[in-house]
């Protein structure tokens, strides 16, 4: 009995990897076992940013707090616990919005939690 080769399944697993390759330069986008190598690299990567993403955002947002409460004479750290204490419900996403966005309202944010 003659070998039977699945062509059709095979041409399209190739063909997904070089399309997810394409822009890359050089081999990387046209000789199939180094595409396969970029791009189990490149989602290797996308995976593991996305998760480094939320991290550097939070830390931007407590950064913009910081800067904010220290112009009104008080540190991100006691401005946080005192927000904690008073049960506001506020997240460092919002706070770091309004600080930027609306310095006034971050003023009675910060006048509150300190009375």
């Amino acid at each position: 009995m003659p070998r039977s080769v699945n062509n059709v399944a095979s041409k399209a697993r190739r063909k997904k990897i070089l399309k997810k390759a394409k822009g890359y330069w050089g081999a990387r986008s046209k000789v199939l076992t180094v595409a396969k190598h970029s791009v189990d690299k490149a989602l290797t990567h996308a995976y593991r940013d996305r998760k480094v993403k939320k991290r550097d955002y939070r830390s931007l947002w407590i950064v913009r707090i910081n800067a904010a409460a220290r112009e009104h004479g008080i540190s991100y750290s006691k401005l946080i616990r005192l927000l904690d204490e008073k049960g506001v419900g506020i997240n460092r996403k919002l706070l770091a919005s309004i600080a930027v966005e609306n310095p006034n309202a971050f003023a009675d944010v910060v006048k509150f939690a300190v009375h």
